[in-house]
């Protein structure tokens, strides 16, 4: 009659320490799948305003004065996307290095050449789980914070002339 009750108790105590010991693991993964799915979410963000950056530069940086041939005005289309990053986006993200007119050679179709915009991106991504903030801050170990580098290519309109 000792002998099944002492038992018993064991076999509670069992339970208890099994899961004491499986529960921190398994909150772990949890929250680093949770952390995943943050970060997923922060960098779909920051790759639409990217794009939404060279949108708005590659109708700026078209030529002026209503000709086909004039080069892109690249410098104006950087001072608009800092801009509109600067006032209109709350992101934690700067143009690193400067967005750049990059040739893409002849365009027979239309008869001038073309010009891709290129945006760079570096945005800081916050973690929230702090066992996630160990593993994957960018300084490891680090601030809590992860940086995430965007780059999107856009062609510049151009007008077509006939």
């Amino acid at each position: 009659m000792v002998i099944n009750h002492l038992s018993k108790k064991i076999k509670k105590a069992q339970v208890t320490v099994e899961l004491l010991l499986v529960l921190p693991i398994f909150f772990l993964m949890l929250f680093f799948i949770m952390e995943l799915g943050n970060l997923a979410y922060q960098v779909i963000v920051f790759h639409h305003a990217a794009y939404e950056l060279a949108r708005i530069g590659s109708l700026v940086a078209g030529p002026t004065g209503g000709s086909a041939t004039t080069s892109p005005n690249c410098g104006k289309a950087v001072s608009k996307m800092k801009g509109v990053l600067d006032t209109d986006m709350k992101l934690k993200c700067e143009l690193v290095p400067e967005a750049a007119c990059v040739s893409t050679g002849w365009d027979r179709q239309a008869q001038v050449g073309s010009y891709d915009l290129t945006v760079n991106l570096t945005c800081t991504a916050r973690l929230i789980f702090p066992g996630s903030k160990y593993f994957l801050s960018t300084p490891r170990r680090g601030t809590g914070t992860r940086k995430i580098y965007v780059t999107v290519r856009m062609p510049i309109e151009k007008p077509v002339f006939r």
